[in-house]
């Protein structure tokens, strides 16, 4: 692939990330950043994955801020989500849409609450809690993994499909 389209489509592709996530930020329940990134990388694969993962990352910290623990959580968690996506893409080309379908909202809301755990370690680590302190960051979180898996499932049951025909026929 020509390195000038590359950029260009991780570009586009981190710019449809940002805009999605500040136009629904408000809106509580729609997980458009998921299921955005999941379609991208299981479309575009791993390298494209990685990029816009990484970019993703960086600059919404110009919208939404710099907090180190908010950082690393995004490179680790998007990374490691574009990896999965981008090589479950590539394993699933040419099977029924049903199949792949309930496979990545499966996949989708494991994830979601992998970023939850992964955020309970994080979070308590950078920001120096205590043992105690850390062990009420974790049940307190667990009050919110319920409803973003739900919302997880549901955007993603309800968009993967169509998003990633639009991505595929459209082919920036």
């Amino acid at each position: 692939m020509n390195e000038t389209k590359f950029v260009v489509r991780v570009a586009m592709c981190v710019a449809l990330l940002i805009a999605g996530q500040v136009a629904l930020s408000s809106v509580a329940g729609i997980e458009i950043v998921t299921v955005m990134l999941l379609c991208f990388c299981w479309c575009y694969g791993v390298r494209h994955g990685l990029a816009i993962a990484t970019t993703f990352s960086l600059l919404r910290c110009f919208v939404f801020g710099f907090q180190v623990n908010v950082i690393v959580l995004y490179l680790v968690y998007y990374n490691l989500f574009a990896l999965f996506f981008g090589w479950l893409g590539a394993r699933l080309t040419g099977k029924n849409a049903l199949m792949k379908t309930v496979i990545a909202v499966a996949s989708a809301v494991i994830f979601t609450v992998m970023f939850t755990l992964l955020d309970d370690v994080i979070t308590p680590l950078i920001s120096g809690f205590t043992a105690n302190a850390a062990k009420v960051y974790f049940y307190q979180s667990l009050a919110a993994v319920i409803p973003q898996t739900i919302c997880a499932a549901v955007t993603v049951s309800l968009l993967f499909h169509p998003l990633t025909k639009v991505i595929q026929k459209v082919n920036f």
